[in-house]
């Protein structure tokens, strides 16, 4: 089989659904007016959806399912954690507007790294957050079609790669100020949709 081309841009409709311990959950929906858009060969969607979707053409219809080692892996208890309720304050005040139970926050550790977590619970002096994707040990279903497929121009690699390095969204809405129409979940999580 030949190598796939890379700077591929793909945009896939699709639905999405979890298997959990004896039921399909529905996840989302990726329509043909709002695909889910990405680049090939910049690890922005889960390496096996990318390796399912990168050998069809334009129109193709597609149906596969990714086991929870090809998705997100396994639930870790070890991914719960507890911070200092100080973490969360401003000004000496705790952010009620923004951490309360449910709530996804963007947080980064020591070394720059970002990634979302979950407040599960908070009492008078820590907050409990959830640091596993919220797919983590499910099989995922993805089934759909192929909307657009072409050659990534310089301008969407050039938005890409600013996004990559944290400047402004790159998810494929351009107004992504949250106002994307679908709750996704990239790799490193943009807030602003699709589960890859």
């Amino acid at each position: 089989m030949e190598e796939q081309k890379k700077n591929q841009f793909i945009a896939v409709a699709y639905k999405l659904y979890a298997a959990g311990d004896k039921s399909l959950e529905f996840i989302e929906e990726a329509t043909e007016e709002r695909p889910f858009t990405f680049i090939s060969g910049f690890g922005i969607t889960l390496p096996e959806f990318e390796k399912q979707i990168e050998g069809l053409n334009e129109g193709d219809k597609f149906e596969f399912k990714l086991t929870k080692e090809q998705a997100y892996g396994d639930y870790e208890q070890a991914h719960v954690v507890s911070l200092d309720r100080e973490v969360f304050c401003i000004n000496g005040h705790f952010d009620h507007d923004n951490v309360f139970v449910d709530a996804i926050l963007p947080l980064q550790n020591e070394d720059g790294q970002r990634f979302q977590g979950r407040v599960l619970e908070i009492t008078d002096k820590q907050v409990t957050v959830d640091l596993n994707h919220p797919l983590a040990g499910k099989e995922l279903s993805f089934s759909g079609s192929v909307v657009q497929k072409r050659e990534a121009t310089n301008e969407e690699i050039q938005h890409l790669i600013n996004h990559m390095n944290g400047e402004g969204c790159g998810c494929g809405c351009d107004e992504c100020g949250g106002g994307c129409g679908h709750d996704h979940h990239h790799e490193e999580g943009c807030g602003c949709g699709h589960c890859h």
